[in-house]
């Protein structure tokens, strides 16, 4: 999944450039570069879909060369996960054919940082060996180091002598509760962060679809005999005009009786926003987490410094003095100043700027 916009991560994110084609940790690759080469260690290029926003279908195409130009679908809006997912949905159905039935797929946002990658591809075998045996979607869950307020979070039951102790049953979700709930939820202990990363099979998919968003599903079905034709830009514009905006968590993970979890610990971050990365970045003595930039910090800590304003291939220098639990973004046309405890206030300056700047 790949039509955000990250506006969490302005000045760097942009409607033209979104978080998920910037190199925001400096590895010279862009994050969803990152998340294809992960997902391609297990499938073929072939077999990766990426659906995003009819703006960016040149970006995707320069970013990841490996995949078909056929795999890009393109949304003509944005109408959150739920519609996203059924889409992928039934475009694998009809490239899959008479096969359709075999089908198990892997839901990724294009932006996530995993460090752990080889514990991440075994939870995710383990994940579709789950969902090939029985009729239960997958969620996977992340051990929690943190009573973090920006994530949801999943209760799970027990474990059972017929399921690996990894795989629960999932009894509740909580999306982003208030900090004393938070701790709550971590000394219980039987509480872990949602991901965000689906598994399933193509027919319990399309089942949960019937069963709990009928009308997005009836759109699509409607249509069914344009994907992979000539005729599917046409078909998604007319789905998308009359498609509910709705993720697929509250439209269907939280009504399914059938929903799983797989408890994870691979060094996951949604990298939601500047303060998520910084434990993320390349840390001094004082905590202070920098790319792209050469640090001078004195009786300054825990701060993020990251520039991409870059002369002749040089790191910016920057030199700090008595500056703690700030966020620094430092771009070409734009620089950000912000508590570290203020964070939240960047989305709504993006949503005042473009009122009054367009």
């Amino acid at each position: 999944m790949a039509g955000g916009i990250g506006s969490r991560f302005w000045p760097m994110s942009r409607e033209t450039q979104p978080k998920q084609f910037l190199d925001i940790l400096g590895t010279g690759k862009s994050l969803i570069q990152m998340t294809f080469d992960r997902l391609n260690r297990m499938i073929p290029a072939e077999n990766i879909l990426v659906v995003t926003q009819e703006r960016y279908r040149d970006l995707v195409g320069q970013h990841l060369t490996q995949i078909p130009a056929e795999n890009i679908l393109c949304e003509p809006f944005m109408r959150n996960t739920a519609p996203c997912i059924a889409y992928a949905n039934h475009w694998v159905a009809a490239k899959a054919g008479e096969r359709a039935h075999e089908a198990n797929i892997i839901v990724a946002p294009s932006d996530h940082l995993i460090l752990d990658e080889s514990s991440f591809l075994d939870i995710v075998q383990l994940g579709i060996e789950h969902t090939a045996s029985t009729d239960n979607l997958v969620t996977l869950g992340v051990l929690p180091s943190r009573p973090d307020t920006g994530y949801g979070y999943i209760q799970f039951e027990d474990a059972t002598e017929a399921l690996d102790p990894k795989i629960r049953a999932v009894r509740t979700f909580t999306e982003k509760p208030q900090l004393d709930l938070a701790e709550q939820f971590l000394a219980s202990g039987d509480f872990y962060w949602n991901s965000g990363i689906f598994i399933w099979s193509l027919a319990n998919i399309t089942q949960a679809f019937e069963q709990h968003l009928p009308g997005i599903q009836e759109l699509f079905v409607e249509h069914a005999g344009a994907f992979n034709t000539p005729h599917e830009k046409a078909a998604i514009a007319s789905i998308y005009g009359d498609c509910e905006n709705i993720s697929i968590d509250y439209g269907i993970m939280e009504k399914a009786p059938n929903v799983s979890v797989v408890l994870s610990d691979f060094g996951w971050s949604d990298l939601g926003t500047w303060g998520s990365l910084h434990e993320k970045l390349s840390l001094d003595p004082e905590g202070n987490g920098t790319s792209g930039v050469e640090l001078i910090a004195v009786d300054s800590k825990d701060n993020v410094v990251v520039s991409n304003a870059r002369s002749s291939g040089q790191k910016k220098l920057v030199a700090l003095r008595g500056l703690d639990n700030f966020i620094l973004v430092d771009t070409e046309d734009a620089l950000l100043i912000c508590p570290k405890s203020e964070e939240q206030w960047i989305k709504q300056l993006v949503m005042s700027m473009k009122t009054k700047k367009g």
